[in-house]
């Protein structure tokens, strides 16, 4: 399956998960394009000062690579910058948040697993 930029289905959050600004989500593939246990497979963008809030994931890992910007990450109840070439992996009923600290956007691609 070859699923062009065109096809692929763009939503922008508000405050999400009680986060600032709003998140940009571009999303490669849909959970019914896939066969395997995937609930996102998307790109996320986030502005200057905007943000994920805090949430858990029970039964699922996700996977943040971290593409463009600089970012502070919460994973774990443990804080971290993060930066591009980046990899946050959380899951096994973690929490996590994440919140542009940078000048340009934060661009993430984010794919969450379940289990």
């Amino acid at each position: 399956m070859i699923k062009r930029r065109a096809e692929q289905a763009v939503e922008v959050r508000n405050n999400m998960r009680g986060g600032p600004g709003e998140v940009v989500i571009r999303h490669h593939l849909a959970k019914e394009d896939m066969n395997a246990k995937c609930r996102l497979c998307a790109q996320l963008v986030l502005k200057p000062g905007s943000g994920i809030g805090l949430h858990e994931h029970a039964g699922e890992d996700e996977v943040f690579i971290i593409q463009q910007g600089k970012a502070l990450v919460t994973d774990g109840g443990k804080e971290a910058n993060v930066e591009a070439g980046d990899c946050v992996l959380t899951g096994k009923g973690a929490s996590h948040s994440v919140t542009n600290t940078g000048d340009t956007d934060l661009v993430i691609t984010a794919v969450i697993m379940q289990y």
